[in-house]
């Protein structure tokens, strides 16, 4: 007799509540995965980081600007292969106002260089370098703000304020993770020349630096060296790898990602408390039997198997099932809406597989715990107890 059988036919003896089990933890294993999804949508930049780039930004704080002349003093410090500057431009589109996306000043040789995964045609490339008030967009914000290249768009600015007129020369793509397509970039002369005539103050300046260094394993030794070539100036930097840089920009929502990592742990556990119950109950209901079971030479070992064995059956069927229903719901459902109209917050919304490892992983696992106690009691059940249970 293959005790594995018994187990998994013991599950058909009351089908609705197997039922109900297994879709509870297949709802438990979607919110996990959708938790978890959530997580790495927000640190996705920070994971997929490149190795070979350094960011440099003020020593105080991110929001102070640097001298645009540290930028060609950066590019002579030995390992430094290039260096792009930018400014966060904050601005807005009036025609749809209530629409986020990050909008940058760059300088669009230097910047292409430094940021090798973002893809610009070479057509379109080409135009925005000969083109003064040309941006390029990506994809995604494209799509969802309906634009298209040789488009004239006015923006609003926050930080720099007036109507500022651009012309779409080009939509980019990206290869790696590591940067999002939602982005509006722009040359940086265009806004420094401005500056020129409305605010001297602000003229030649840059909110932040990124080198592109030629061994990763150096990049905490250059970002040292980088800092100590400032180190007596005026205006001091912090210099860091692009992973911790990316990983600062988050730090205001670190809490809130706490929170959602604790709360997806926690709906595991209630999982746990719903399996356990199911399992506690079909013991008590199969008492007698198993009463039977052990007068005929089954031994309280055996009684256990059968237990673990229902619950790791059903907390499986209830992971795969979750997993089966996230696909079309978290990634191809909730993921494109988000990456449509929230690109600027979630660029790349889709399920990581370890994540589905781990769904799975853990369903086995917690169900072997769920069906730990009462798999005990089972196979503590004296033969003459257990007969007299009639119910």
């Amino acid at each position: 007799m293959n005790m594995g059988v018994v187990a998994v036919r013991n599950l058909g003896r009351n089908k609705l509540r197997t039922l109900l089990t297994i879709a509870g933890v297949s709802v438990a294993i979607v919110t996990f995965i959708l938790l978890r999804t959530v997580l790495s949508a927000w640190t996705v930049a920070a994971d997929h980081a490149a190795k070979d780039r350094v960011g440099t930004r003020h020593k105080v704080s991110f929001i102070i600007p640097l001298p645009k002349r540290y930028l060609e003093e950066i590019k002579q410090i030995p390992g430094v292969k290039g260096a792009a500057g930018a400014n966060w431009f904050g601005a807005k589109d009036p025609k749809h106002e209530t629409e986020f996306f990050g909008s940058f000043a760059v300088d669009p040789e230097e910047y292409l260089e430094v940021y090798d995964e973002i893809i610009v045609p070479p057509e379109q490339r080409e135009a925005w370098f000969q083109n003064r008030t040309g941006a390029v967009v990506g994809d995604a914000l494209a799509k969802k703000m309906g634009w298209k290249v040789g488009d004239r768009v006015t923006l609003v600015g926050t930080i720099y304020p007036g109507d500022w007129e651009f012309q779409i020369s080009g939509i980019y793509t990206a290869v790696r993770k590591s940067v999002d397509r939602s982005s509006f970039m722009f040359h940086y002369d265009y806004l420094n020349d401005s500056q020129a005539v409305a605010n001297a103050n602000s003229k030649d300046l840059v909110g932040w630096i990124v080198s592109r260094i030629d061994d990763p394993s150096r990049a905490a030794e250059i970002s040292r060296t980088i800092d100590a070539r400032f180190d007596e100036r005026d205006q001091q930097t912090l210099s860091m790898s692009e992973r911790a840089m990316n990983t600062s920009f988050i730090g205001m929502i670190s809490a809130i990602l706490k929170a959602v990592d604790v709360v997806s742990l926690v709906i595991l556990f209630i999982m746990v408390l719903i399996l356990g119950n199911t399992v506690a109950m079909g013991v008590r209901e199969r008492t007698h039997e198993y009463g039977v079971l052990r007068a005929i030479g089954f031994l309280p070992k055996h009684l256990a198997a059968f237990v673990v064995g229902e619950a790791m059956t059903v907390s499986v069927a209830g992971g795969v099932l979750g997993v089966m229903i996230s696909y079309p719901f978290v990634q191809e459902g909730l993921g494109r809406f988000l990456e449509e109209n929230m690109g600027a917050f979630c660029p790349f919304f889709r399920i990581d597989p370890a994540t589905i490892v781990w769904a799975l992983l853990l369903a086995m696992l917690l169900g072997a715990v769920a069906a730990a106690l009462p798999a005990y009691n089972a196979s503590r059940l004296k033969v003459i107890d257990a007969l007299r249970r009639t119910g």
